[in-house]
């Protein structure tokens, strides 16, 4: 069973950029992506700023006839993928599509064609619905989008579990393929929460900041003046592979999975352990399933929400792994910079952490004027040059959904 699971392919559909390159040029650059919503009348919510993608047309090969059946959030699962197959240079017409996976996740499901589709319903009655209705907003939809595009046929998942929903769809993709049942999986996840009724939704659960007047510097996690997270859509993709069929195919080799951790607080079914405990026992499991020490540690992707209780209760975790250490090893949480994807906020931040490695550059935790904490080395508002060998990429979700992936430079 191989330990380290080969990431060969990196596909990012970002407010911040779509292409590798594109969204590392921005993120390095510590500019802001944050905007009042512009796509429909948002002034009514009392959070009207979002990340969003306003170019996504100019990136698709997807034909007008299926756009018409799917959602947004399974048009950009499609362009993220695609863009992944390529950066890792497969062709999967000549795979064996019984031997090829796909592990996604989300937190929401896709409501701008549901919304539409609703609307026509109550106007027109049961004719005016689009028999893709009932397909096109389940949480699954992309999986079963992509799957078909590609005629992947081995096994596949979706994975829901909040704000988690990427990472442990990462985490389960690498031990599927651990137990040497494929030869690659794309994994990853999608989120477009930017609508009317999901940005109801997000409102009213709380925890969105309503700065709109300053939506640039709305997001400020770690900040003494934090006033809430800002929602973004996008799709985060990679392709997952075994160190050895990575290897004997000279796959241009990003970087490797080495662990993963997964816990509940199971204390409230909204807000976190206020103690971070068992966001400190997922991070010790991911640390241990990698063989790594706390010692070997170079860079810590934080799930940064900007809410107190949540912000607190991370570094708690974060200070009862690594105690004084945390006074060197860098930590930032670029999300910031182009808001927090839900679901899909997972993939992304290992995305992000991949570039840093390549680039030997930590991308910064923008916005922020006074740190709330004392005793962490938190990347503020400019990137930081310094080599990662190492990473954790910290994820969570609402009732206490806590996971972390363990890294490793290629």
């Amino acid at each position: 069973m191989d330990r380290k699971i080969a990431i060969t392919g990196l596909g990012i559909v970002a407010p911040s950029g779509i292409g590798r390159r594109q969204f590392w040029a921005n993120i390095k650059s510590a500019r802001s992506f944050v905007k009042k919503i512009n796509r429909f009348d948002a002034s009514r919510y009392p959070s009207h700023i979002a990340g969003q993608i306003d170019e996504l047309d100019k990136y698709s090969n997807v034909s007008e006839r299926l756009l018409k059946k799917m959602d947004a959030f399974s048009h950009m699962a499609l362009i993220a993928s695609e863009l992944a197959l390529e950066d890792a240079k497969i062709d999967i017409k000549k795979e064996d599509p019984n031997l090829v996976g796909i592990f996604l996740g989300n937190a929401i499901g896709g409501w701008l064609y549901a919304e539409t589709e609703l609307r026509d319903l109550y106007i027109e009655g049961r004719d005016g619905v689009s028999p893709y209705m009932a397909s096109a907003w389940f949480p699954a939809a992309p999986q079963g989008q992509v799957s078909i595009y590609y005629g992947i046929k081995g096994f596949s998942k979706t994975v829901v579990s909040d704000r988690a929903s990427s990472l442990d769809a990462l985490g389960y993709a690498r031990k599927t393929i651990s137990k040497g049942k494929l030869n690659m999986i794309l994994a990853g996840g999608m989120e477009a929460p930017v609508t009317p009724y999901a940005l109801l939704c997000c409102n009213t659960y709380g925890g969105l900041s309503v700065e709109n007047d300053n939506p640039e510097t709305a997001y400020r996690p770690f900040d003494k003046k934090r006033s809430g997270f800002v929602i973004a859509e996008g799709a985060g993709i990679v392709v997952l592979e075994p160190q050895e069929r990575a290897c004997k195919r000279n796959a241009p080799v990003q970087a490797y999975i080495c662990g993963y951790g997964s816990t509940c607080d199971a204390v409230d079914r909204i807000n976190p352990d206020k103690e971070g405990k068992e966001l400190a026992r997922a991070i010790n499991m991911a640390l241990s399933d990698a063989n790594f020490s706390p010692e070997d540690i170079d860079y810590i992707s934080l799930d940064g929400l900007a809410v107190g209780v949540w912000d607190d209760s991370e570094i708690k975790a974060l200070k009862e792994v690594f105690g004084k250490r945390m006074e060197k090893i860098p930590v930032s949480c670029p999300k910031s910079m182009f808001g927090n994807l839900l679901g899909a906020s997972g993939a992304v931040d290992l995305i992000a952490t991949i570039l840093a490695m390549e680039n030997n550059l930590i991308p910064p935790t923008i916005n922020v004027e006074s740190c709330a904490y004392e005793g962490i080395n938190l990347i503020c508002n400019k990137a930081v040059p310094a080599e990662i060998k190492k990473a954790l990429i910290i994820s969570r979700g609402r009732g206490g959904i806590n996971s972390v992936l363990a890294i490793e430079k290629a």
